[in-house]
């Protein structure tokens, strides 16, 4: 984005001159780190979290999350995205949501296979999404909040620590769940919390229906309007699909192909017929009733 040029001003103006020119400049700062923000992280991998324990049968419990689902999430909304009532939380439940984060944090996943791992991390960084929302609520939009100067959001924000190190969302999406599990879908199964994005899960994940959880999530996105819909000829997709290309196969051809896996009738048939130009749209409201 090209910032614009300040105005010529007049010797008389100096007083003026320095507060507008200061103004244009954060304001272009502001854009500048937005647009970074949204260009979408790269896939690079935390090394320490690559160990696994195949042999290690043990289970971890995620019925308090799912206890909170139950309660808080509308998976029936008739938008079609799921809502999740952030004003009705109680005290009780906000507690219950603490103690199960701080449980998670005191198991060193490393220990537990890879399955396992797979569904601590989905549930780990939405209930952590939840309370990042419940700490500043209310709040319009998760992008207003962020620790860092002029932050987008709040994914860079050290949200956890587990094992002595401290993580982020984007540690958790980023370093640990797009690279050691290659797999496209784990765009479906993490929620940040707005309405453009694929639905928070109904069902906490298990090492048992990760996989069922997301073929899912993604069948349900690609369906619905803020994943997929044309429009005046042209092909709208989510701007998930703009951020990481990367994982749709890096071009737009490898991307329709992935939407046509999941489409249901008539647009299945749309798709096999497109040939066109893709834009992308993303809507950042908060995912409350």
């Amino acid at each position: 984005m090209h910032c614009p040029q300040g105005p010529t001003y007049r010797r008389t103006s100096t007083a003026v001159a320095p507060t507008i020119v200061l103004r244009i400049m954060l304001l272009c700062l502001s854009w500048t780190v937005s647009s970074l923000a949204l260009a979408g992280p790269k896939a690079k991998l935390i090394d320490f979290w690559t160990p696994s324990n195949e042999q290690n049968p043990t289970s971890i419990d995620h019925s308090e999350w799912q206890e909170i689902l139950h309660k808080r999430l509308d998976s029936s909304h008739p938008s079609g995205v799921n809502r999740f009532d952030y004003a009705a939380v109680s005290e009780a439940e906000r507690l219950q949501l603490q103690a199960y984060l701080k449980g998670l944090q005191a198991i060193d996943i490393r220990d537990y296979s890879r399955a396992e791992q797979k569904a601590f991390w989905f549930n780990l960084y939405n209930a952590l999404t939840v309370e990042v929302i419940l700490q500043s609520y209310p709040v319009e939009s998760i992008t207003k909040l962020g620790k860092r100067f002029f932050s987008f959001g709040p994914w860079n924000d050290d949200v956890a620590e587990i094992a002595g190190q401290k993580l982020s969302l984007n540690d958790i999406e980023h370093g640990i769940l797009r690279p050691i599990w290659p797999d496209n879908r784990i765009h479906y199964g993490v929620n940040c919390a707005s309405i453009g994005c694929p639905n928070l899960a109904a069902t906490a994940f298990t090492a048992a229906n990760t996989d069922s959880l997301l073929d899912r999530a993604a069948r349900d996105f690609v369906n619905h309007s803020r994943g997929v819909q044309f429009k005046r000829n042209k092909l709208l997709v989510s701007s998930i699909y703009h951020w990481y290309i990367e994982d749709f196969g890096n071009n737009d051809e490898s991307l329709v192909e992935h939407l046509i896996q999941y489409a249901e009738q008539p647009l299945a048939t749309q798709l096999r017929q497109f040939d066109g130009k893709i834009d992308h749209d993303y809507d950042w409201d908060l995912n409350e009733p």
